[in-house]
């Protein structure tokens, strides 16, 4: 399948890269490139050995590196998949078969279908990271941050990523969502990866978070600015009932009355301020829509 280029991002993979490469030439890909991020072990030499095409990432992190495969592959197809071995070559099929029934654009596989060999804490956290994104961009996806995934290369044209580090599989999914790509999601299966995760759940959850959120702006303003205006509101709230029970017994406050009005009108004003937003949003995308159907005819 020499349309079809499989990309595997790697940092210290030795473990299982060989194994990978070898089990996807076995299911006829020829087409392998490998992206490094400047291992220290043998990764690079054992892919090299193997048979598949390797660069060293410009940069540093997950993102930057897909960045700079993405500009070097000319392929109609990309496979994407993490090297560390959690997800199975022998079923790329699932994947790539929405893309050649021109069903999609952008095809994830969703590890959570059978379950997938997760931590608690990290099935709550990508739990809490979809329906994030779910709520703040109108599309229910179940694994927006699977590391297993298949793109044409007209959709990866329009995409705009940024982010280098982990957070770019949110990134897709958000560009997916912003540019009109189509994506789909089917079941995939995920094991134990071999050595240590380098996810820090903390530090690469909260960004990850804050992509979801600070994207959002230019496509649902009434989503990144309602939660200002919510929080202010019910900080408002919470210092107002606390000078009404003071008032109650003959205590008055009144800079922090004045506090309390403050932050109740500026919540109110963030929300009105997402409303507007909201509408400039729908009238550029009618817009929008309205030149591609002058475009067609």
């Amino acid at each position: 399948m020499n349309e079809v280029c499989i990309l595997i991002p790697t940092l210290n993979e030795e473990e299982t890269i060989g194994e990978i490469i070898r089990a996807f030439k076995s299911e006829g890909f020829e087409k392998i490139f490998v992206i490094d991020g400047n291992s220290t072990d043998s990764t690079r030499e054992i892919a090299k050995r193997e048979g598949a095409r390797v660069e060293v990432q410009r940069g540093k992190g997950k993102g930057a590196a897909v960045q700079h495969a993405f500009e070097l592959i000319e392929d109609d197809i990309i496979v994407m998949i993490d090297g560390d071995g959690t997800y199975l070559p022998s079923e790329v099929g699932r994947l790539l078969d929405p893309i050649i029934n021109d069903e999609a654009d952008h095809v994830i596989g969703n590890r959570f279908a059978y379950g997938g060999a997760f931590s608690r804490l990290h099935r709550i956290g990508n739990w809490g990271v979809n329906r994030l994104f779910g709520f703040g961009y109108g599309v229910g996806l179940n694994d927006i941050l699977s590391g297993y995934r298949a793109l044409t290369q007209e959709g990866v044209k329009k995409m705009t990523l940024k982010r280098e580090g982990f957070e770019v599989e949110t990134e897709m999914a958000i560009e997916s969502v912003k540019k009109g790509i189509r994506i789909r999601e089917v079941p995939i299966r995920y094991g134990e990866r071999k050595g240590e995760s380098k996810l820090n759940f903390l530090r690469d959850g909260s960004r990850i978070a804050y992509t979801l959120y600070v994207l959002a702006r230019t496509h649902n303003p009434v989503f990144y600015f309602g939660i200002i205006g919510a929080l202010l509101t019910a900080a408002g709230i919470i210092v107002g009932i606390y000078v009404t029970i003071e008032w109650l017994k003959g205590i008055t406050h009144v800079p922090l009355t004045v506090l309390t009005s403050l932050l109740i009108i500026s919540g109110v004003q963030f929300f009105i301020f997402g409303l507007f937003g909201d509408l400039l949003v729908t009238l550029q995308k009618e817009e929008i829509e309205a030149l591609r159907g002058k475009g067609k005819k």
